[in-house]
């Protein structure tokens, strides 16, 4: 069960306030599977809603509401079973091969990529954890995979990006993925190394890592978007009008294994 409110106030009255929210998990991805879910939007007069899927499959939704006087809320229920490991099959994209701006590798991320294989996925995921201190508030999401590497300390993102540069960079497909780790407060980001299935079928099989725990993922992570980047599963992003209104965001969760 996921419970997540989402609450955003601001200093004075703003309109046209237009949020994208990819909060939602998939309705599959291999083994885990969503039974229900539901989103609300409260504390204003009235609201609409669309949502649909991404380029990548992502559950998107897109609010709008005409006048926010102080606050609004994005309530969020989810129940879901996230019994996953080991490996699943899944769909492919080209860009999952290829460098973004935030996982464009320098020349250490090149040297240490060609040096890999796909038999290395630990080597890779030991290497990056122990390339950064984790450290809050000294990168942001438009940190490069090759400066958050140079600065040496960073968050999930960070460890993610990184390990995404010297996978793609190794030849391997890989993707971000954000979601969320049961006993963690916020949302977290892993990676997953896409490779043809073993028994030569039709379609790619998917392997999680964590680069910032150093280990694959399991039963306790819990997906909800995947991507090339970050910039591609950004959870909350959007626009209101309201020059001087300044927002102030707080998020609260409760993961509970099912």
């Amino acid at each position: 069960m996921l419970d997540q409110r989402i609450r955003y106030r601001y200093s004075e009255p703003v309109t046209n306030l237009h949020q994208r929210l990819r909060v939602v998990p998939p309705s599959a991805h291999g083994p885990q599977q969503r039974r229900r879910w539901q989103l609300s939007v409260e504390g204003v007069k009235s609201s609409s809603m669309r949502t649909f899927l991404d380029r990548f499959g992502n559950v998107t939704v897109d609010v709008f509401v005409p006048q926010v006087d102080d606050e609004v809320e994005f309530v969020l229920d989810v129940e879901a079973c996230a019994d996953r490991s080991g490996s699943c099959e899944t769909d492919f994209d080209r860009g999952y091969l290829r460098p973004t701006r935030l996982t464009e590798p320098d020349e250490i991320i090149t040297e240490i990529a060609s040096g890999v294989s796909g038999a290395d996925l630990g080597s890779i995921c030991t290497w990056v954890h122990r390339s950064l201190d984790y450290e809050w508030g000294v990168t942001g999401v438009h940190t490069t995979a090759s400066e958050a590497l140079a600065g040496g300390r960073g968050v999930c993102q960070d460890y993610a990006h990184i390990m995404l540069a010297v996978c793609r960079t190794a030849g391997l497909a890989a993707r971000y993925v954000s979601g969320h780790l049961t006993g963690e407060g916020g949302s977290h980001a892993w990676v997953e190394v896409l490779q043809p299935h073993p028994d030569h079928q039709a379609g790619w099989i998917s392997e999680g890592w964590d680069p910032t725990h150093n280990r694959r993922t399991g039963a306790d992570y819990l997906v909800v978007a995947v991507g090339r980047d970050y910039t591609d599963v950004a959870p909350l992003s959007g626009t209101y009008d309201g020059k001087s209104a300044r927002n102030f965001l707080a998020v609260e969760k409760r993961l509970d294994q099912k």
